[in-house]
């Protein structure tokens, strides 16, 4: 693909200057983050503003709005699409010159003295270069401030011994909550479903049966409609009408698939959904069944040797952020300032917001729960793991197929990418190729509708 004609020409005014240097396309992988050039558009009343930023810092909102004296938040998202179409480009480009809005422009950016920069044109795995120089005369009549935070600067939070004594440090500092002996206590939850707490049990028998399962799942109405619902559509091009639970489980889902599907559905709906939630991101149940479905389809191409386990890759990619819900519902007022710090940096992963703003992360507190109700330690593991690429004890494979699946979904545009170093050690791990994963994936990509479909029916028994 080449360069947009409106970049091209806006980047021709500067063709005189003895060091211009006409801009060139470079592969993504091979720009250091320091070096690439980030923009999030915002507004208030007073307008529109392209925001700049290098891509190893984050936006803090409160310090850009302290700075400017005004009370910027993100663009929705369709907003930023009309833009789009009315210039004709896959991205806006952090080039001051192309839509004419004002530009704010973090100190950070105007330090960097390496000699060029580079911009996101909307290409999947390229970046455009443009001299520096030129660059920096480009945003001589933007303003500037100080409002952006290094990312490498953020604990990051990868021993997991200690995720109890931050869980109850962050309560004590952001709320008013006691104190408890026990941590299910402390976070205020309310009461796991019946139908979960039975599924809990079943899973320790080695001997379970589908009948006690499907007795199980029918005794809670709106889980045996979703089962029966689920087993009905097309995504299992079913041949005659499911009838039942037990018919589910036999003919078209299986034993494991039902179990895990109805655990993740009932522990789902102890909390309810945030009615806040980050602009441009997917909907809780929708990203929990790409996972799901993602992780299943990878296995296929594991060989037999390193291959994890059907179910608990399942079940730990559709409770892969339940630690999100949980922040939402003991920190209502800091989740919704966490949720402007998402919009304005979707470069950067999660839980180095939630580490910044909330000292913990979904991934703690996610996996300290599943720990709590005795889920198993393939899902615990997976969930407090899925951001450390080199965590390699016990169960280790859950870990890295669910950090593997959102990489992979993030580069095919699915979810966010915020995972944007290629996991070569990981693919190697499983001895399995990227492209063993694009064809595992293909048939995902090819049937979104379904997937979103599916998706639907679980947020309506939530």
């Amino acid at each position: 693909m080449s360069i947009p004609a409106i970049i091209i020409d806006s980047l021709n005014q500067y063709a005189e200057h003895n060091d211009y240097e006409a801009p060139e396309i470079i592969p993504r992988h091979d720009v250091d983050d320091a070096d690439r050039v980030c923009l999030t558009l915002m507004s208030d009343m007073l307008g529109r503003a392209q925001v700049l930023f290098p891509a190893d810092r984050f936006i803090c909102p409160e310090l850009l709005n302290n700075c400017m004296g005004r009370e910027l938040k993100v663009v929705e998202q369709s907003d930023q699409n009309s833009l789009l179409s009315q210039y004709e480009l896959n991205a806006i480009p952090a080039i001051p010159d192309i839509t004419g809005i004002p530009t704010i422009v973090d100190n950070a950016l105007q330090d960097n003295t390496s000699e060029y920069a580079f911009v996101d044109i909307g290409l999947a795995k390229d970046l455009i270069r443009i001299k520096r120089s030129i660059f920096n005369k480009m945003l001589q009549k933007a303003q500037t401030g100080d409002f952006s935070v290094a990312i490498d600067s953020v604990n990051q939070r990868k021993d997991a011994r200690k995720d109890e004594v931050d869980i109850v440090t962050a309560l004590e500092k952001f709320t008013t909550i006691r104190i408890k002996q026990r941590i299910e206590d402390t976070l205020e939850l309310p009461p796991l479903p019946e139908s979960a707490r039975d599924i809990i049990r079943l899973r320790a028998n080695p001997d379970a049966s589908s009948e006690e399962l499907s007795t199980i799942v029918e005794k809670d109405p709106s889980l045996s409609a979703q089962v029966v619902s689920w087993a009905s559509s097309s995504f299992y091009s079913t041949s005659g009408s499911v009838k039942s639970v037990h018919d589910a489980i036999v003919r078209v889902l299986g034993f494991d698939l039902v179990m895990n599907l109805s655990m993740g559905l009932s522990l789902g709906r102890t909390l309810n959904l945030p009615t806040d939630e980050p602009e441009g991101y997917l909907p809780y149940w929708q990203k929990a069944l790409w996972m799901a479905l993602g992780t299943t389809a990878l296995i296929r191409k594991i060989s037999p040797a390193y291959r994890p386990s059907y179910g608990m890759a399942y079940l730990s990619g559709l409770l892969h952020n339940f630690g999100y819900l949980v922040l939402a519902h003991i920190f209502p007022p800091h989740h919704a300032l966490l949720c402007r710090y998402k919009e304005a940096n979707a470069h950067v992963d999660p839980s180095i917001l939630e580490a910044y703003c909330l000292d913990l992360t979904s991934e703690q507190v996610g996996s300290m729960l599943m720990n709590v109700w005795t889920l198993p330690d393939e899902v615990v593991v997976a969930l407090r793991h899925q951001k450390n690429p080199d965590y390699d004890d016990e169960h280790a494979q859950y870990a890295k197929l669910l950090h593997i699946t959102q990489y992979m979904l993030g580069k095919h545009g699915v979810i966010p990418q915020t995972i944007k170093k290629t996991p070569e050690d990981l693919f190697e791990f499983f001895s399995m190729s990227e492209e063993d994963a694009d064809e595992a994936l293909l048939p995902l990509f090819e049937a979104p509708e379904e997937v979103i479909g599916m998706a639907a029916m679980m947020k309506t028994g939530s």
